[in-house]
């Protein structure tokens, strides 16, 4: 049977995990379009030079890898991508797994002179961790990338997109020309560390993503009135924190009343002003992450969200506001992409579980233009955006034989 080499996987994710890493934390700071981040970049395409495949960056910072087909040229092509750019202090898998993965399984194709019946390519997306906002890299190669956006989009440091590309040497309005034809695109395949506790807690080598959560992430600001902690009543204060803290309450009671088994909630940051200890919080600033794997669920759950901070502002006399930072659309995975890669699992006798994905992933973005799938390897104990984020070895080789098992079936000749 032709397998990867797994040893090969592991030098280059070993190597490619030295870039951006911080010697005193040991996590890796990636960021998109940061000086390790383009070094990255250049990594990647040094490999896929190595490996005999045609390399090349679009406008968008999307590195690619191209095994072309020598009997059908022109057919649409299957891309097999992720990213490598990485969130603050980051382990070494998320994302970088499926890109060194696939770079592996075409370069033992490009080796064992294999003919695909398809021409295949490595994606490497720009900024799937969304330092300026959704996912850049994904959003140029479907389209969906426009101008204002270009224009206007910065980083929580306020760093702008536009001032960015053209630091790291490349021409902003190229982006737009990323887009795919989606007469192109035969599909489109992902491999990704689960990011939970799923497969690793059942003991399950793989995962079988059917659909992926939508999600819409607000940034929140409840505005009361500061004032002194020692002479200010409590029942006449207009305290913003309070009223942070009552709506953090209501969160369960929406998601039993509004969500399904899929809802998620989560308030991931707070600022609480003025921030002096003997002052009462005039205001607060929040942000609140939402998911479900169904568009109608959002819906509902958005709805009921405003109503409780509503009411929580008349009751305690504030006023709230919210910016809708982002609306990622839940989609399905490609029935025919799934029935096959479900095929190649079970030829290799590998246990595999069927499940949601409750993380937002650049196939995703990728549905739109082209049938998709994804394969879920475990995260020990569930962690992830993390140093101490790791997948055993030997989950990553039964995925990467899987991939190379649906790419060689796909062959004509081989």
């Amino acid at each position: 049977m032709t397998t990867i080499d797994i040893e090969r996987v592991k030098q280059d994710i070993l190597e490619l995990g030295q870039i951006g890493r911080d010697p005193e934390s040991r996590g890796i700071y990636r960021m998109a379009f940061t000086p390790a981040d383009m070094e990255g970049k250049r990594w990647l395409q040094s490999r896929i030079d190595q490996a005999g495949l045609q390399s090349s960056m679009d406008g968008a910072g999307n590195i690619s890898g191209l095994l072309p087909d020598p009997i059908n040229g022109q057919h649409p092509r299957l891309v097999i991508g992720s990213h490598i750019d990485t969130v603050p202090c980051a382990g070494m898998l998320d994302g970088t797994l499926g890109v060194i993965v696939g770079l592996e399984c075409l370069r033992r194709l490009k080796e064992m002179g294999h003919r695909s019946a398809i021409p295949l390519e490595l994606l490497s997306f720009s900024d799937e961790e969304g330092r300026f906002g959704n996912m850049f890299g994904s959003e140029a190669f479907t389209g969906k990338l426009t101008l204002e956006r270009l224009q206007t989009a910065s980083d929580l440091d306020g760093q702008k997109l536009w001032d960015t590309l053209l630091e790291v040497g490349l021409n902003p309005m190229a982006a737009l020309d990323a887009y795919r034809n989606p007469a192109d695109l035969w599909g489109y395949l992902e491999l990704h560390i689960e990011q939970g506790p799923v497969l690793d807690k059942r003991g399950v080598s793989l995962g079988v993503v059917e659909d992926i959560t939508g999600l819409f992430k607000w940034g929140v600001t409840l505005q009361g009135v500061a004032n002194h902690a020692g002479t200010t009543p409590m029942d006449l204060r207009h305290d913003a924190f309070m009223g942070l803290a009552e709506f953090a309450h209501e969160i369960s009671r929406i998601l039993d009343e509004n969500g399904s088994r899929q809802s998620r909630a989560t308030i991931g940051r707070a600022q609480i002003l003025p921030g002096s200890a003997n002052t009462v919080p005039g205001r607060v600033d929040f942000s609140l992450d939402v998911r479900d794997t169904s568009s109608r669920v959002l819906d509902e759950l958005a709805m009921a969200f405003r109503k409780a901070l509503s009411a929580i502002a008349r009751r305690r006399g504030l006023t709230f506001d919210y910016e809708q930072q982002s609306w990622i659309h839940p989609v399905a995975c490609a029935s025919r992409l799934n029935e096959q890669l479900i095929r190649s699992v079970e030829g290799l006798g590998i246990d595999y579980l069927k499940m949601p994905s409750g993380a937002a992933h650049d196939a995703q973005m990728v549905a739109s233009i082209a049938p998709i799938a994804m394969l879920f390897v475990p995260s020990r104990e569930g962690l992830s955006h993390s140093p101490a984020e790791w997948t055993n070895w030997n989950h990553v080789q039964d995925a990467a034989n899987v991939m190379l098992k649906f790419l060689l079936d796909l062959s004509v000749d081989h």
